[in-house]
């Protein structure tokens, strides 16, 4: 193999490595984006459950004070 085409296969190999981080990257990042929509989403979850189990109590105690 002469010593031109040593450079281009390291060359095309450095390309290559590129584009794989380049993408792990960009899959890092739309997996960080999609576990902050996902812990919003539960937070919200969780507060309407606290807000409609606060709600019952006090329909509850309204109908015991009668």
């Amino acid at each position: 193999m002469t010593n031109q085409q040593q450079n281009n296969n390291q060359q095309e190999n450095q390309v290559s490595k590129g584009i794989k981080n380049t993408a792990g990257a960009a899959f890092q990042a739309a997996h960080s984006a999609l576990e902050t929509t996902e812990n919003a989403a539960m937070n919200v979850v969780d507060a309407t459950t606290n807000a409609v189990n606060k709600a019952a109590k006090n329909v509850q105690n309204m109908g015991s004070n009668e």
